[in-house]
């Protein structure tokens, strides 16, 4: 029974992640799919260029949660209580990896961002480090100012990510979730990064922000 309460944590982390939530706001919003809009990512990012600031708002809100719940669902709900063991954070990379290739969606997604997010805010109080979470916005906030990067802040929040957990969780098992979890980030961004780094005129096009007249965006 055990081991099927954990593969049904981590399928439940998959399922949740995978809610096309950008998606499905675009199509109630303006009726027109969200991936033949913009840069075709189905995130907060995009939707925000494309739609407007509140389905934006409300695509965040539910990219976040269901990162959370990925977390909160395996720990309370399937009661996976035993955090030296991988479930509870692997029901949150499941999330994570859910985004990126929805299942509903053929297996297209975004970034992840969000979802990661999610997981952090819920996972860390659980390890008994609740300021990890606002160091890590902290970290992402500062560049974000400076460069109104999205997607380049968060890459540096995200390799930030395992120095933060090794300083305040002293957890191994935090440290390679954090990898491997920046490491499925940077697959999916792979594509996108190496179509803006050609594009851009110089390397300072490409960490400040500039979308393109086309609509073409780096997100």
């Amino acid at each position: 029974m055990d081991i099927l309460v954990r593969i049904a944590a981590i399928v439940i982390g998959y399922l949740l992640g995978s809610l096309p939530s950008a998606y499905i706001v675009a199509r109630v919003v303006t009726g027109k799919d969200i991936r033949q809009m913009g840069g075709g990512n189905i995130g907060g990012l995009n939707t925000f260029r494309q739609v407007g600031v509140l389905p934006a708002t409300i695509v965040a809100v539910a990219d976040i949660g269901k990162g959370a719940a990925s977390i909160l669902v395996a720990y309370y709900w399937l009661e996976l209580t035993d955090l030296t063991q991988p479930w509870v954070l692997l029901a949150g990379l499941a999330a994570v990896v859910g985004h990126d290739w929805m299942v509903w969606l053929k297996f297209s997604g975004g970034r992840g961002m969000g979802a990661t997010i999610g997981v952090l805010a819920a996972a860390m109080p659980l390890y008994g480090y609740c300021p990890g979470i606002l160091i890590f916005i902290g970290i992402v906030v500062i560049p974000l100012a400076v460069t109104h990067n999205v997607a380049f802040s968060m890459g540096i929040g995200l390799l930030a990510t395992p120095v933060i957990a090794w300083l305040g969780i002293k957890s191994g098992l935090f440290v390679a979730w954090s990898v491997v979890t920046g490491l499925v980030i940077g697959l999916k961004f792979l594509p996108t990064a190496r179509r803006a780094w050609t594009s851009s005129k110089n390397k300072r096009d490409f960490i400040f922000d500039r979308p393109s007249r086309s609509g073409k965006d780096k997100d």
